[in-house]
């Protein structure tokens, strides 16, 4: 059946839907030691792909400061600056190194174009529950600020499970869940359905068949955010996932911009 939206069809046209700007809400930046990216980690290319496909905004994790913040965040720092208004950041919680948290958090409030915070658990193999993350947590709270967290179903550190002792115990951070719990759909929306500041993010769940029109029955476009963990994944196929999904073109507009731009405070 040929789908009826005005945005999938000048997608198909022209390459991009100029009416529907998109934001991204999980991407990286720069070399990671365990993949090889051929040129896709550096800025100009991450803004050509971005470009190509219509993607006016990219919130980013330095891949470096997700072992070393200090480091990371200093390149991530570079990149903003040459590309202001188009590249963002996220800084970086390692929790392993709590002894240095609070510091991060000073320098967090003097840097430019960091929006919030980003938590990978599963690689640090901390529970997002955990003390050591308490103080970003709470800084969080306390200004609104959104915090990006890794999430994966089952696990012990991420999981769906978790979800409900973060949301309670911090509700006016904007918990966006990076990768909606992935695989443990149920509970995943059951938590995003109970807690107003949980949010779903679609980076690898769009992989799932009919997950995207899930999210919109069961929990309400307004609390869905699109990503693809750029320069991991082309941006052009996350968004015809997007597109093709039968859904309203309203929906499709609260997903690839009006929520993070509400988030984010672009609005």
């Amino acid at each position: 059946m040929r789908n009826p939206s005005r945005l999938w069809q000048e997608y198909v046209e022209k390459g991009k839907a100029e009416g529907c700007p998109v934001v991204n809400s999980h991407a990286h930046y720069g070399p990671y030691q365990g993949i090889y990216f051929p040129g896709r980690g550096e800025a100009e290319s991450m803004i050509k792909m971005m470009d190509r496909a219509g993607v006016v905004r990219a919130v980013c994790a330095a891949h470096a400061a997700l072992v070393d913040p200090e480091r990371g965040h200093a390149v991530m720092a570079e990149a903003i600056a040459r590309y202001p208004g188009r590249l963002f950041g996220y800084w970086a919680v390692n929790p392993n190194f709590p002894q240095k948290i609070e510091a991060q958090l000073r320098a967090f409030e003097q840097a430019e174009g960091f929006l919030g915070f980003k938590f990978l658990s599963d690689y640090h193999r901390y529970p997002i529950t955990g003390p050591n993350y308490a103080p970003a947590l709470q800084y969080a709270n306390e200004r609104g600020l959104p915090v990006l967290m890794h999430t994966w179903g089952g696990s012990p550190y991420d999981g769906p499970a978790l979800w409900a002792e973060v949301a309670e115990k911090y509700p006016r951070a904007k918990l966006l869940m990076g990768h909606s719990g992935y695989g443990q759909w149920d509970l995943a929306l059951e938590m995003a359905r109970k807690y107003d500041n949980i949010y779903l993010e679609l980076t690898a769940a769009y992989h799932a068949n009919g997950i995207i029109e899930r999210m919109v029955r069961e929990v309400g476009s307004h609390k869905v955010l699109y990503g693809e963990d750029l320069p991991w994944f082309d941006p052009q196929y996350a968004i015809g996932c997007v597109l093709c999904a039968h859904i309203s073109d309203e929906d499709r507009h609260n997903i690839l911009h009006r929520n993070a731009e509400r988030i984010f405070g672009w609005t």
